[in-house]
């Protein structure tokens, strides 16, 4: 099992948990903390033992606030650099990853906390949370993939209301605007999600991430393009050992034991 010094990995019965681990600031961001993600994300991609991710962040006030902007004061440095040095492949593992990836949004989600949370495939959100494109606040735009799936969640207007306005979104707006899944009073919100993520654990995770890799392509083709793409995936899922054992199961009316494979 990695160690890491700015997060906590567990794993326990095919369900990751990792946690963003700095609650005296908020859970932010320090370089450290983004080369630590990279590392749990790959590492949990290549164990098959692994079956869903849950990402939370340490405490209750906060699942990340973004970038500690304390880090770099005073210093002048490339954000670009920074983007392609470390945010965003974070998030091209995330929606690459063919594994379900949860977000416990336990407290404020901001900034890139609120792109890292939106990279999920889920999200699940305390009623007392918030999430916050804040970047207009101190003169820069969202980043971390968001203007990429804003607009793909809650329609173009909303994506740049949320980014030109900085407000915060209350849980109640989050699950009305399809923000997030569900909203779940804050005492509610581990045992849930956990929940979620043991069924997950417990399904077909091939046929899971070929839906995931599926939706992804359909975002950039049209609808023949869609069919075709199907197809080719149906084909893959038919093969799969889960698919074999789901006909089994159904056949000899029994609940299906699948394995991942």
């Amino acid at each position: 099992m990695p160690t890491f010094t700015t997060l906590l990995y567990q794993l326990h019965d095919g369900v990751c948990v990792i946690t963003l681990n700095r609650p005296e600031v908020y859970n932010a961001f320090n370089e450290q903390m983004k080369k630590e993600i990279n590392d749990a994300l790959k590492e949990a991609e290549k164990d098959s033992a692994v079956r869903c991710l849950v990402i939370r962040g340490a405490g209750d006030k906060a699942f990340c606030s973004g970038q500690d902007l304390k880090e770099h004061q005073g210093s002048k440095r490339s954000l670009k650099e920074s983007l392609e040095r470390s945010y965003n492949p974070m998030v091209r593992r995330m929606r690459a990853m063919e594994k379900p990836i949860i977000a416990m949004i336990n407290g404020v989600a901001a900034g890139a906390g609120c792109s890292l949370a939106l990279a999920c495939d889920m999200r699940i959100m305390a009623s007392n949370a918030k999430l916050i494109e804040v970047f207009i606040r101190i003169g820069l735009v969202p980043d971390s993939g968001s203007h990429w799936i804003l607009p793909r969640l809650v329609g173009m207007a909303r994506a740049f209301e949320y980014a030109a306005t900085g407000r915060d979104i209350t849980a109640e707006e989050a699950e009305r605007t399809g923000l997030v899944n569900r909203v779940l009073p804050p005492d509610q919100l581990e045992v849930e999600t956990m929940a979620l993520a043991s069924r997950f654990a417990q399904a077909p995770t091939r046929s899971i991430g070929l839906i995931k890799r599926t939706l992804n392509k359909s975002l950039a083709c049209d609808l023949d393009a869609a069919l075709d793409y199907e197809a080719v995936i149906q084909q893959v899922a038919s093969e799969t050992h889960d698919h074999q054992e789901g006909l089994q199961a159904f056949l000899e009316k029994r609940p299906a034991r699948f394995t991942g494979k």
